[in-house]
């Protein structure tokens, strides 16, 4: 099983960043899928998530109304747009796939958000 991001960056405040999660080795459809993120010394924390087949979602208040979370399921690959971004949304983010007992993690991806 691999989760692998993609899409993170440096960008200015106001910018924007479109991550990727793909994945390989899981029935993808079977799994709800999240975002997290996680700043050095601080505790991870859960951006959004997104049900099995799409129509359900959450978010972190602090990003609700500039982040979106979709998934593909014919290319097995979550997103997270990024829109507005601030320097408080500096952080590694990471994707995370669940289903039953199986629980997988990628290695994340950095996004900086700097002038």
């Amino acid at each position: 099983v691999q989760l692998v991001e993609s899409g993170g960056g440096l960008v200015q405040p106001g910018g924007s960043l479109r991550l990727s999660c793909a994945t390989s080795g899981i029935t993808f459809s079977w799994y709800a899928l999240t975002w997290y993120r996680q700043v050095p010394g601080e505790e991870r924390e859960q951006v959004a998530s997104i049900s099995r087949d799409g129509t359900s979602t959450s978010y972190l208040d602090s990003v609700k109304g500039r982040f979106v979370i979709s998934r593909d399921n014919a290319k097995e690959t979550m997103y997270l747009q990024m829109n507005n971004l601030k320097p408080e949304d500096t952080a590694v983010y990471s994707c995370r796939a669940r289903f039953g007992a199986g629980d997988y993690w990628g290695q994340g991806t950095q996004v900086t958000v700097s002038s």
